[in-house]
């Protein structure tokens, strides 16, 4: 995710050519007038990007920041009489921008003047904030939910999660007591639920950013594993197609978890020899390669800056465009296999309707999520006027994506010999080891997390660690025990529940509670009723939606 934030104009834009360094990666901020955006106040400990410095804020600037801070709230937000004079406020070198719930980037510039990026550039990086690796579950999702339910479904919860972030977007400015001009999301529930606000947000941020580690290392397992095993196959000359119930073409697809009802957790047996027992004792899926991880991963997380990680975003948008490709060019020589049965399933076909569609709902809340920092991708928008329909082409686009990938890989697998139920959580899964496409969409996407991760933890750190301590790098000990933590719930799951689908699920449904559907539609219904605005449809409509969320949590606890 793309998260930046301003808090003066005149801090973080100095006078240069504003076509000095154009280009989609230069997040540009909000223009408004310098006297509306004081005071300014930036707590040292909340710095995302920065460079590897021991020294993050000076003493003086500090000091300078808490004390404008402590007289800003002697006087009504419109008494301009203890509004600090622009020389007092400390300068462009000394200011950082960071939300609190935070995402994988970092600011890279902010020379190029206040909004400037164009609807283009907004929509494209909505539409690369919210992919992510959800994208691989998609497929699995449709199958649990039905073929025609599951395109419903991720139609319906675009929609419904479109509308929430629209209500996310409104929220600053239904709030006319004090200026919110530079406000964040977090801000808004502070403003109206106190403490309370501030600590779930950070709570539920934890969740999501935690559960997308999880998830991190389960597919970083899974794809080194099978990395590592089409390096000995083809050193070897092994053919493991035979290992597992498959198809007998050129373009085999195969069912792992044939006739077990979860994902393959180790090494399939196949031929004989000793250097494949022992390649097999060594190299297991959940036995061994979760803790090979651990070696290279576990020192990237404790390092101070993560800025040098930040340069390979770039792979996540060359991930989902080679996966679209890969995807395509499997349903061309696939084709498509399809049939209609309402509720009853048969050998090979699951029905369209099924009563495990919540889990479906589950990934989608996180595939959809963008709530936390919507408002400062669109601050940074050219024509403010346009941020809606920026956001909705955004939206829609993400839900094509959505159903393009997740109807091809459903009506393109192959149905007769192998039953609609084989679709993996990770639809890579049903591809073999010796497939090429497959080969280097693993290598594309093991490289890109290995990139992401230490971000993610980076974040996780300043959040938990910062709100708790007031210092993101208390000291090597606190920030080692933070690390052993996350990367052993990574390792436990990779090991005992490898299942992404679930893990998406039960993290996006938590934080989606929250972020999604409570804070938005409740927050718009306090503020309603505060201008005594409130009607009972939009009462009713916007609890509706509360009760959605809160049951699409509980749901995901039986299925």
């Amino acid at each position: 995710m793309e998260n930046t934030d301003s808090d003066s104009t005149h801090l973080l834009v100095p006078e240069v050519d504003p076509e000095t360094h154009p280009g989609p990666g230069n997040i540009q901020f909000d223009p408004s007038d310098l006297r509306s955006k004081r005071p300014f106040y930036i707590e040292p400990t909340n710095i995302v990007s920065i460079d590897d410095v021991l020294q993050r804020v000076s003493d003086h600037a500090s000091a300078m920041n808490k004390r404008i801070h402590y007289y800003s709230r002697l006087t009504a937000p419109a008494d301009n009489a203890l509004v600090a004079p622009d020389h007092v406020v400390p300068g462009p070198e000394e200011c950082y921008v960071y939300s609190p719930l935070g995402s994988a980037y970092t600011l890279q510039s902010c020379s190029q003047g206040p909004g400037k990026n164009t609807s283009l550039v907004t929509i494209f990086m909505i539409w690369n904030t919210i992919m992510g690796t959800s994208i691989l579950s998609i497929p699995w999702g449709i199958k649990q939910a039905g073929f025609t339910t599951g395109i419903c479904v991720i139609v319906l919860m675009g929609l419904l999660t479109l509308y929430c972030c629209y209500r996310v977007v409104k929220s600053r400015t239904m709030i006319s007591s004090v200026d919110t001009t530079t406000w964040e999301y977090p801000d808004v529930c502070r403003h109206y639920f106190g403490s309370f606000g501030q600590w779930s947000s950070l709570l539920f941020s934890l969740v999501s950013l935690v559960g997308a580690m999880i998830v991190y290392w389960v597919l970083m397992s899974n794809f080194l594993f099978n990395t590592g095993k089409f390096i000995f196959n083809f050193v070897h000359h092994v053919n493991d197609t035979d290992a597992a119930l498959s198809t007998n073409d050129s373009n085999p697809v195969t069912c792992p978890s044939a006739g077990s009802g979860h994902p393959d957790n180790g090494s399939a047996t196949y031929g004989s020899g000793p250097d494949l027992q022992q390649f097999e004792k060594w190299w297991d899926k959940s036995r061994t390669v979760p803790f090979y991880l651990i070696g290279l991963l576990l020192p990237l997380l404790s390092f101070k800056s993560p800025s040098f990680f930040s340069k390979f975003n770039i792979l996540g948008t060359v991930s989902i465009v080679f996966l679209t490709f890969l995807v395509t060019v499997k349903a061309v020589h696939l084709g498509f296999h399809l049939e209609f049965h309402w509720l009853t399933p048969t050998e090979f076909f699951v029905p369209e309707i099924r009563s495990k569609f919540p889990q479906l709902t589950g990934v989608l809340t996180l595939a959809f999520f963008i709530h936390n920092c919507i408002i400062t991708l669109l601050k940074n928008n050219k024509n403010q006027g346009n941020n809606m329909r920026d956001l909705s082409i955004a939206y829609m686009l993400v839900t094509l994506t959505y159903l393009y990938i997740g109807i091809l890989v459903f009506a393109s697998f192959p149905s007769p010999p192998l039953s609609k139920d084989c679709i993996e959580q990770n639809f890579l899964d049903n591809f073999p080891n010796s497939d090429i496409l497959s080969f280097v969409a693993r290598i594309f996407l093991l490289f890109q997390m290995v990139t992401v991760y230490p971000l993610l933890g980076y974040l996780a750190r300043v959040q938990l660690l910062g709100q708790v301590f007031g210092d993101a790098y208390p000291s090597i000990f606190h920030v080692t025990i933070l690390n052993l933590v996350i990367v052993g719930a990574g390792v436990s799951m990779a090991c005992l529940y490898p299942n992404i689908g679930g893990i998406i699920r039960y993290s996006g449904a938590a934080c989606g509670l929250a972020f999604v559907f409570f804070y938005p539609s409740l927050i718009y219904i306090i503020s309603l009723r505060q201008e005594d605005r409130l009607t009972w449809p939009k009462l009713i409509f916007h609890v509706f939606i509360i009760v959605l969320g809160l049951a699409n949590l509980i749901t995901q606890f039986f299925m």
